[in-house]
């Protein structure tokens, strides 16, 4: 009973978020160019529930490359309001729109010039029509049976939240090394500050062949060491090229025979390497921007020293380091 009692909230509440999906038009749009255009901070205000859901965005938001704080609305208008800058962009949340406690903080940041973006449920309350843009997360129903406590509506105002700041990250071109930067302390920081060469795969681990090497032992090597790719080298420590796993599945659908094809004609020539005094952050960087998920760690002279998978920075198992 308890079992699908849960899987039932668990519906509803997909189906809310569903809903709002389905109604996001120009207005999200709208608050994406605000906070665009906004020289300063984001101030997330709301009061219960909906407080809560503004401080987890402000959090969002602060660590995907958009300065926010969280301003409680009661404090503001007790002396708080002060720190609010005129060029503030202000995200006021209030699922009815018609939070008593909102209404003298609202008046008193349209009268001081800051542009509004109201998150709410109704496009007709106090809340949308003060608003600059207005951000619906309006939902089907609440998952409490009794229609109370607010259930659907904050998982959507917290989706909501997130799809903001993830267009925004995405428009402000917000990089791993920046993530980085504002997690020090973390664990993905504490991965990713280290230098590549700590973390790089050396020695008999490198998958890699020479040049003049047979396309079937390539393909060999690149099985054993299980990287998905083997580094094809020109001499001793020279990166000529790469083959990957997906370069032989494309080379299968198009020949019935490999043997008769040379390894030089089918890797792909100058591949992306990195630095090994670089840190993962930009290893990781260089990855997703490149769309691939490994890499030859070379010196300062082209030599190779090592390689790195994406597996190594984020996958499976733990992060390694050498010793």
């Amino acid at each position: 009973m308890c079992i699908e009692q849960a899987r039932e909230v668990l519906r509803i509440e997909a189906e809310g978020i569903l809903a709002v999906e389905a109604r996001l038009d120009s207005e999200f749009a709208k608050a994406v160019e605000l906070i665009m255009a906004c020289p300063t901070r984001v101030i997330l205000t709301g009061i219960g529930k909906s407080g809560i859901i503004g401080q987890k965005i402000a959090a969002t938001l602060n660590s995907t490359g958009t300065a926010s704080f969280f301003l409680h609305p009661v404090e503001a208008v007790h002396g708080d309001l002060g720190i609010v800058d005129p060029r503030d962009v202000v995200l006021a949340i209030s699922y009815s729109g018609k939070t008593a406690e909102l209404g003298p903080l609202l008046a008193s940041l349209k009268n001081r010039g800051n542009r509004i973006i109201g998150m709410t449920g109704d496009r007709t309350s106090p809340l949308a029509v003060a608003a600059d843009a207005v951000l619906d997360v309006g939902v089907p129903r609440e998952a409490c049976p009794l229609g109370l406590a607010p259930t659907a509506s904050t998982t959507a105002s917290l989706a909501m939240g997130d799809a903001l700041a993830v267009v925004l990250l995405d428009r402000k071109q917000f990089k791993e090394s920046d993530f980085l930067r504002n997690h020090p302390g973390g664990s993905l920081g504490e991965r990713l500050k280290v230098k590549v060469a700590e973390v790089m795969l050396t020695g008999a681990a490198v998958p890699m062949v020479p040049l003049d090497a047979d396309l079937i032992d390539a393909i060999g090597v690149m099985n054993d060491k299980n990287l998905g790719a083997v580094l094809v080298m020109a001499g001793e420590d020279g990166v000529a090229g790469i083959l990957t796993d997906g370069d032989v599945r494309r080379l299968v659908t198009r020949h019935r025979d490999l043997s008769g094809l040379a390894l030089a004609e089918v890797m792909t020539p100058a591949p992306k390497t990195i630095d090994g005094e670089l840190l993962a952050a930009d290893a990781l960087s260089l990855m997703q921007r490149h769309e691939i998920t490994i890499l030859a760690v070379t010196d300062g002279a082209g030599r190779l020293r090592g390689v790195l998978h994406l597996q190594d920075l984020l996958g499976k198992g733990e992060f390694r380091f050498l010793v």
